[in-house]
């Protein structure tokens, strides 16, 4: 187990961005993170679990407290069951289960961070998400102090939520189990029509594994949102908003903003997202309330490939970031009534 002192944060996010940690533990073993917990609990001391740094917005004076970094490492294939380290590299497990003939979770393929941040945000993509696969989610319960297996029926999974995001503060996630599914080297049904366009196919239709895989990573790239050092559209948490869901009446009075604002043609996107509940873009929001692709001035900005990413173009600070994303929220609020939420977890900060 590695420990260090005012250690810097930003190089562990996605973002660049951040100050320093008090301290900093790496935990390579399930016993080592719940040790590092406990202590944390036992003495009073902030925690801030750190997994692949994606989802993560750390204010510029850091941390004050123990970061704790989970660097542990594990693929188990038993038939079509996987089990996952929370320390495991994401998309490196994707590519492992399409290579092993599974399907199930392909269209998650380039999506940044580790295996244990899945479930919390119940990660999603392209007509996938976690939820549709996992089975149980190991965690340690720091109100029991024990190792706990939940199943996926407990975990109040919901459009990039779950129990874990409501009460962060509770759970450690330390392996998740899937079933996946041998359909003899096809993909699951292909649902997002995007996908399926891209492929030549239908909506429903299976393809072979790797060719939903590389279309995923190829639509993502097109997107920046599959990391690359060198290109700072990537230095970004990928979406940075959520897309918003709602009610009949709010649906219908933002339909009314539309029209005032765009013109009586103008339909925004819609998808059904349970009863009496509509979901809509986030994206398309955004860029029709003004900031479009490349949009601000300063050293952080919109990407220039994606209206959902804000991006640090090299030398942003968070206040830098924040300053922007408050600026987008103020817009859309403005432009249609509604309030964008971030998805990103903030640290130190607040939107």
């Amino acid at each position: 187990m590695q420990e260090l002192h005012d250690a810097p944060l930003a190089p562990l996010t996605t973002f660049r961005l951040g100050g320093p940690a008090t301290r900093l533990v790496a935990a390579t073993t399930d016993d080592e993170v719940i040790a590092t917990v406990r202590e944390a609990d036992a003495t009073g001391t902030p925690l801030l679990i750190i997994g692949g740094g994606s989802n993560l917005v750390i204010g510029d004076k850091g941390f004050d407290g123990t970061a704790l970094r989970i660097a542990t490492k594990g693929f188990t294939l038993d038939g079509t069951r996987l089990e996952l380290a929370a320390g495991e590299v994401w998309t490196d497990a994707v590519a492992r289960t399409v290579e092993a003939g599974l399907a199930g979770i392909e269209c998650l393929a380039g999506i940044p961070g580790s295996a244990g941040a899945t479930p919390i945000q119940n990660v999603g993509a392209y007509g996938q998400e976690v939820a549709g696969t996992i089975t149980e989610v190991v965690a340690y319960d720091r109100r029991s102090g024990e190792t706990v297996t939940i199943p996926a029926t407990e975990c109040a999974f919901s459009y990039r939520h779950s129990r874990f995001k409501q009460d962060p503060d509770r759970f450690v996630v330390l392996r998740v189990r899937f079933e996946l599914e041998d359909a003899d080297g096809m993909s699951a049904p292909v649902k997002y029509a995007e996908t399926a366009r891209t492929l030549g196919v239908e909506p429903g239709d299976r393809v072979p594994l790797a060719a939903a895989r590389e279309t995923v990573l190829k639509l993502r790239a097109g997107k920046g949102m599959v990391l690359d050092p060198e290109d700072h559209d990537t230095w970004s948490a990928g979406s940075f908003f959520t897309n918003p869901i709602l009610t009949n009446g709010e649906y219908e009075a933002f339909l009314a903003r539309v029209r005032e604002r765009l013109g009586p043609d103008v339909t925004p996107p819609a998808f059904p997202a349970g009863e009496d509940r509509t979901k809509t873009s986030a994206a398309w929001l955004i860029d029709k309330a003004g900031f479009t692709k490349g949009y601000g001035m300063g050293p952080a900005r919109i990407s220039t490939k994606h209206t959902l990413a804000l991006t640090n173009r090299g030398e942003a600070t968070t206040e830098d970031l924040l300053a922007l994303a408050r600026e987008v929220v103020a817009g859309v609020r403005d432009a249609f009534g509604i309030t964008l939420v971030n998805e990103p977890v903030t640290v130190g900060v607040t939107l």
